[in-house]
């Protein structure tokens, strides 16, 4: 991680809002690059400074009594209310029209934050997108590179969970890369690394919440292709930039 790139990842790191992946390496770098961690310390203190009591306006005692008096006099002002002739209603009629109309408004509430909150594919999607785009912006694309299968995934063994599985696909026009290490939905995931001509292809590998196998399923994002399914017990997203057919392909011959 160089010095460009803390830049843009400080404020983030200041208030813990990294994943490990990423405050381990901002962590690796401020040790060694004096500038970096004077402008961390820098953002540190003015944090610090922001939440100095001196900042915020105390009333003084005067202007607390005379909104508590003013209050005072609209209460003793305000008209007393007239006894109404309507009839009242006990307490399990009101619960009986109550319950209906606290059911409704519960289920729109659901139904609202259904929409406006992402689905976990929407979340997952923009994380993926985000880690491909940083690995190829960032110099970190692999971590092992080498075009041998044999080579990159015993890399892996004691590095991970799991045991990702890496093809050769060098005849058939995607040449491996090689691999490294990423973390997506809070855990370490494998990340393959392909190519396509000019373009690069992130493979992201993990154990799969659930057995069953699932189709592929197309996304775009941010100018990305996605692909995404279940097989083998394993979840396999692949991105990059290059053609939605292509990349379908790229899918294919991984299944």
């Amino acid at each position: 991680m160089n010095c460009e790139e803390i830049v843009a990842l400080k404020p983030a790191y200041a208030d813990r809002a990294l994943d490990l992946v990423r405050t381990t390496e901002i962590e690796r770098h401020l040790s060694g690059c004096r500038a970096c961690s004077q402008a961390y310390e820098n953002i540190r203190a003015l944090s610090a400074a922001l939440k100095s009591s001196s900042l915020y306006f105390e009333a003084p005692a005067h202007l607390k009594k005379r909104i508590r008096a003013s209050l005072g006099a609209e209460n003793k002002n305000a008209p007393t209310p007239q006894r109404s002739n309507a009839p009242t209603l006990s307490w399990w009629q009101w619960l009986k029209w109550a319950t209906p109309i606290a059911g409704t408004a519960l289920i729109a509430l659901l139904l609202a934050t259904s929409f406006i909150r992402p689905s976990t594919d929407e979340r997952l999607a923009q994380e993926v997108t985000a880690s491909h785009l940083r690995s190829l912006m960032a110099n970190h694309l692999t971590d092992v590179a080498s075009s041998d299968q044999h080579t990159v995934k015993p890399w892996f063994a004691g590095k991970i969970d799991f045991a990702p599985p890496v093809k050769d696909l060098s005849a058939q026009g995607f040449p491996l890369v090689g691999g490294r290490l990423d973390y997506l939905q809070d855990r370490p995931v494998a990340a393959l690394v392909y190519q396509r001509n000019l373009h690069k292809i992130n493979l992201f590998i993990w154990p799969a919440t659930r057995s069953a196998n699932t189709t592929e399923k197309p996304a775009v994002r941010r100018g990305c292709n996605l692909i995404h399914w279940n097989e083998s017990g394993m979840t396999f997203w692949a991105v990059s930039d290059l053609n939605p057919a292509e990349l379908r392909e790229f899918a294919g011959l991984i299944k």
